[in-house]
This record gives structure tokens, sequence and C-alpha cells, in this order.
């Protein structure tokens, strides 16, 4: 899977296992930022850099976040479960539950960061944060080193493409196969 560092070109849904590979980072970033906010709050306050900060992290949960559990639970596993590999059917399992706990963080973190995007809190509950990024980063690690490789493996052309086709759609954007 390509690098996003350095001037490469960032993936498109052509191919979409790099895409979600990518939307893995996005993720990231969005929790480093979280990371930062309580010391920021604590320094300054509610100011407009933390409103702004917890607005960009609500923006993308609410909607690229979302949008990612649905490609993979709506296409990628499915696909994968239409395998006979038995151990990508476990993991799936465990990766669904997981989606369940990341949802739960995300629904005690969420009105936490309205507050803030609001300019009504000045603190954030450093336990919640926390949390929600602990399981990002387990999750996202888990699927990094197991899932997007088996699923490499596993799919062929038309279904990756299928796949692709897909998550164009779920967000709007038209689909143009390059390869």
């Amino acid at each position: 899977m390509s690098e996003l560092l350095g001037g490469a070109f960032a993936p498109s849904f052509d191919n979409p296992l790099e895409m979600l590979l990518a939307c893995h980072g996005k993720i990231q970033s969005q929790c480093a930022t979280l990371r930062k906010l309580p010391q920021h709050l604590s320094s300054y306050g509610c100011d407009t850099q933390a409103q702004q900060a917890a607005q960009a992290i609500l923006r993308y949960f609410d909607t690229a976040g979302q949008n990612h559990h649905d490609d993979e639970e709506q296409d990628l596993f499915p696909c994968l479960l239409a395998t006979p590999n038995t151990e990508i059917h476990k993991l799936i399992a465990r990766l669904l539950d997981e989606h369940k706990m990341l949802n739960a963080a995300w629904q005690q973190l969420r009105p936490l960061l309205v507050g803030i995007a609001e300019g009504r809190a000045t603190e954030l509950d450093i336990k919640s944060a926390e949390h929600f990024i602990q399981v990002h980063d387990h999750h996202i690690s888990l699927e990094n080193t197991q899932l997007l490789p088996q699923a490499a493996k596993l799919l062929d052309h038309m279904q990756l493409e299928a796949l692709g086709r897909s998550m164009a759609a779920r967000r709007g954007v038209v689909f143009s196969n390059t390869s």
C-alpha cells in the first residue's frame, strides 16, 4: 500500500483498499487533534481554535467516519464473508464488535465536543477522549495489519471495483476507473 507522504498521489476509489487505509490515517489525525484539545482548553480556554478543532472532529466523525464504517459493514465485510476463509470470518466478527465499541465511545464523546464547538464548555473529559483514541488506535492497527492485507489477497479485481464504486456512490462522487 502506497505512502501518502513525500508527494505521493492520494488513493482514489479505483483502489478502495488504499482508500480505506488513507481513511485510517485521517482518523488518526483527528485523534491527534483530540489528544491536544484538553491541554489547549486548559491553557487558552474555549477560544476560536478550540471551537474550530472540536467542529472539525465532529464534522469528520459524523460524516467521513460514518461513511468509513458503512464501507466496511455494507460492502467490504460481506464480500469477505462470502469467501470460505474462516479466519477472516472470525476477524470480521471481532471487528463488528469493535465497531459497536467505537460507536459507544463516539456517543459518549460527541456531546462534550458539541459543547466546546458551541463555546459553552471550557474543558473536555480526558478519560472519554483517551478511551475514544485508544479504541480507535487498537481497531485501526488490527484492520491495517490483518484485515486489509487479507482483503488484498482474497478479493478479485471485479470485487474491488464494485467496492470502489459503492464507496464513491456513498459519497456522491463519480467513479472513474483508471486501471
